[in-house]
């Protein structure tokens, strides 16, 4: 059974790790494959502290739990970016971990 909740600074790790492991496999022959290697788990761990450290209301970051426990995907979002006036919000990022894909889990 997959679990959605709310993510915690002491999740950074496992979402930086799926979101490198996402980029490589999602974006492989899109993106250039240096750019893939240079992918770093522990710059992405220390920009998920820095976010879901910030002051509520600045950002929302959910996770998928597998029923082992572990994260398999994750969802963040926020206030709209662009200031366009018809919208109060905008979903910044969606990744699942490739295993999870066409599961109903994203």
């Amino acid at each position: 059974m997959m679990t959605v909740r709310e993510a915690v600074p002491a999740d950074a790790h496992a979402i930086a790790r799926v979101h490198v492991d996402s980029w490589r496999t999602t974006y492989r022959g899109i993106v250039p494959d240096s750019v893939l290697s240079q992918l770093s788990y522990e710059e992405r761990e220390r920009m998920w502290q820095e976010i879901l450290g910030a002051a509520e209301g600045q950002a929302f970051v959910y996770v998928a739990v597998d029923e082992s426990g572990q994260i398999v995907g994750f969802a963040s979002g926020g206030p709209e970016r662009s200031g366009d006036p018809d919208y109060k919000g905008e979903l910044y990022a969606l990744y699942l971990a490739d295993a999870y894909h066409r599961k109903g889990v994203g």
